[in-house]
């Protein structure tokens, strides 16, 4: 798949729940692999971006899967890890803001509350059940990731707050953006 094969706002397919995948099957494992494909050339176009996470709902289809990548910092490690039904069995830690971005929600970024650790059940891509703490980045993504399998985009967690807005400029330097230009007047993000 590729980067077009990316669904992004105002699709109301991202604001739908994904289903629970009961038997990971060579299907599953197709999914996973075009997913894979997808986050890689998009992050290939991208100067200044990785691909760090993305859920099946965000290539159109609604199975609760979600791939993190395995190496946040180093774009040549190109791996991906999959999590087939995640679900946060315990929030820790502290909320705080970060910033965030999406493949979904083209050059808009928000600074989003996040708990800091959170504790984690899914199936791997073999259907073995896994379970296991994040912290830091790696919680981020994965809180984020599972509200697009819910249906939630990470924009819903800060629409109130104009401030919150912001946008890459030429150096991929964040650059507050002008929310009643970009937001409001368009209705790019909620309609």
């Amino acid at each position: 798949m590729k980067k077009e094969d990316i669904i992004t706002l105002p699709s109301p397919h991202l604001r739908q729940k994904s289903a629970k995948v009961h038997v990971v099957t060579s299907e599953t494992q197709k999914l996973i692999n075009d997913m894979v494909s997808a986050a890689l050339d998009w992050e290939d176009s991208r100067p200044h971006e990785i691909s760090a996470a993305l859920a099946a709902v965000q290539i159109d289809r609604l199975d609760r899967v979600v791939i993190v990548r395995s190496d946040f910092d180093d774009k040549e490690v190109r791996d991906f890890t999959a999590l087939i039904n995640p679900e946060i069995v315990k929030y820790e830690g502290v909320i705080s803001e970060d910033y965030e971005g999406c493949l979904s929600v083209s050059n808009i970024y928000g600074k989003v509350p996040r708990y800091s650790k959170i504790r984690i059940k899914a199936l791997d891509q073999d259907g073995n059940e896994v379970r296991f703490k994040a912290e830091g980045f790696l919680a981020r993504v994965i809180q984020h990731e599972i509200d697009h399998t819910n249906g939630i985009v990470f924009i819903d967690h800060i629409r109130d707050k104009k401030d919150a807005f912001y946008t890459l400029d030429e150096k991929g330097e964040l650059e507050p953006l002008d929310y009643e230009q970009h937001v409001e007047k368009n209705h790019i993000l909620w309609d």
